[in-house]
């Protein structure tokens, strides 16, 4: 039986909180984070099985860690677990990122025009505080992250049905974002578009933010399309013509 795409590695060391002191964490968070580093890194491609008995071997660790691990990136995702068959890497959609992204620009732009003119200036600083939050975030968080700067942002917009169908939007995105985050330098980039994005809608120049939003959205597109379709490329049984 093939071995599974992975190196050999000794799992993340545990890491300092905010108060300097280590935090704990489970044997099967600590597997978790490392495969959700090489599934992220593209070093387990999309499509790729992930064998518990293997990857426990590998890992110098049991298979019961391994087994909640790929339950959690199950719930994240990045894994599909299969019955009867096993668990695999999800794969990637370049129609569906093109769909979900199409749907943003026509959506997002219209909601910060809206919301640029009512913002108040309590929001704006919540809006600051977390993109100091995205600057340091990891992947699993940046998602997150981004989805509660736009929806702070869009929500002074006072339009519920359409930031609902936002919300959606974003859920589905944010294993994109994740590949994004890894795999393309976008922390200054996307700091840089936060930044001017809050400072218009503080200077109330509502045509300002939605023109720099289209930008922010279709510069994102690109650049998780080219990743998705470079995994696609690496993916078992992925045709190279």
């Amino acid at each position: 039986m093939p071995r599974n795409d992975i190196p050999p590695s000794s799992l993340p060391a545990a890491k300092p909180s905010a108060t300097n002191r280590l935090v704990r964490r489970t044997t099967s968070e600590l597997v978790a984070e490392a495969l959700r580093d090489r599934i992220l890194s593209g070093a387990i491609p999309p499509g790729s099985p992930l064998r518990q008995e293997l990857l426990a071997e590998e890992l110098g660790v049991s298979r019961i860690p391994v087994r909640e691990a790929i339950r959690q990136l199950s719930a994240e995702g990045l894994v599909d677990a299969i019955p009867h068959r096993g668990a695999f890497v999800s794969m990637l959609s370049r129609a569906e990122v093109e769909e979900l992204f199409d749907i943003r620009l026509r959506l997002e732009p219209w909601l910060i025009h809206e919301a640029a003119t009512q913002i108040s200036e309590e929001e704006l600083a919540l809006a600051e505080q977390c993109v100091a939050r995205m600057d340091t975030a990891g992947p699993e968080q940046w998602g997150q992250l981004n989805w509660q700067l736009h929806e702070g942002l869009y929500r002074a917009a006072q339009r519920p049905a359409a930031l609902a169908i936002v919300r959606g939007l974003h859920e589905k995105s944010e294993r994109y974002f994740r590949f994004q985050v890894v795999n393309a330098p976008i922390r200054q980039q996307a700091h840089q578009e936060h930044m001017a994005l809050i400072s218009l809608c503080r200077g109330r120049q509502a045509d300002q933010a939605q023109a720099v939003l289209e930008r922010h959205i279709g510069d994102a597109a690109e650049q998780i399309l080219a990743i998705v379709e470079r995994l696609l490329d690496q993916a078992p049984g992925r045709d190279p013509a």
